[in-house]
């Protein structure tokens, strides 16, 4: 598992934040100019893409070849309130679901800085079920310029105890998870309510009385020293 999201040999040149990278087998990160190149998109294979964008930028970071791909364009505010972890299960599915046809996806914003990372980030991270740390530094070792804002970071960081908690609840034993009960009746209502108590005690038996022995956290690539192109739009 190691050697799947462990550093790679790549030499980062200035240009290549205009252009896609692959993250992970089928599944590439990018700006929005490499969705504008229909050469660029046919020599990589790609079948699905994720155009992600503020929605003032509507009017230009949109789907430009609606007939040849098939889009999923979420509209999201590139400012720390915006709440990703709501929107990430649709564009999860969306990817697996490309993936496991066998399709290649571009997920893309407009600079292909802060809000496609963000989301690709969750995805590795559930993808490799790793930690929020090792999923950053993946992604930052294939696409180097990339740098979520704080409260995309910290959304990223409670992700990790999210699909924690729901591997647990899944792997549970069914005959642990609630003992047998008298006749009564059950509506979903209360279905629902049973879960989220079980699905709490487990994130509390798993993250806060059983922590992980390791609580050290590595320095994140720092790219202060980059050079600052004054033409680009980061996002």
């Amino acid at each position: 598992m190691a050697t799947a999201y462990g550093p790679i040999d790549i030499e980062w040149r200035y240009e290549m934040r205009r252009e896609c990278q692959e993250i992970l087998p089928g599944l590439f990160l990018g700006p929005f100019v490499a969705s504008k190149s229909l050469d660029t998109l046919r020599n990589l294979g790609i079948s699905h893409i994720v155009c992600i964008r503020d929605a003032k930028e509507a009017f230009s970071v949109r789907p430009r070849f609606p007939e040849r791909f098939k889009y999923l364009t979420l509209d999201v505010e590139d400012n720390e309130e915006q709440n990703l972890i709501r929107l990430f299960p649709g564009a999860k599915q969306f990817i697996d679901s490309a993936i496991g046809q066998g399709g290649r996806v571009l997920v893309h914003c407009n600079g292909g800085i802060s809000l496609s990372p963000a989301f690709v980030v969750m995805f590795v991270m559930q993808h490799y079920q790793i930690s929020w740390e090792d999923a950053l530094h993946l992604v930052q070792n294939r696409r180097y310029c990339i740098s979520p804002n704080g409260g995309f970071l910290t959304q990223i960081k409670e992700y990790e105890a999210i699909y924690k908690a729901n591997v647990a609840h899944a792997s549970f034993p069914q005959t642990q998870r609630a003992a047998p009960r008298r006749k009564r009746e059950v509506d979903d209502d209360d279905d629902d309510d049973e879960r989220q108590v079980a699905l709490f005690s487990l994130w509390r038996l798993v993250f806060i009385e059983n922590p992980r022995e390791e609580d050290r956290k590595r320095p994140l690539v720092q790219n202060d020293s980059q050079e600052v192109d004054p033409n680009a739009m980061e996002t």
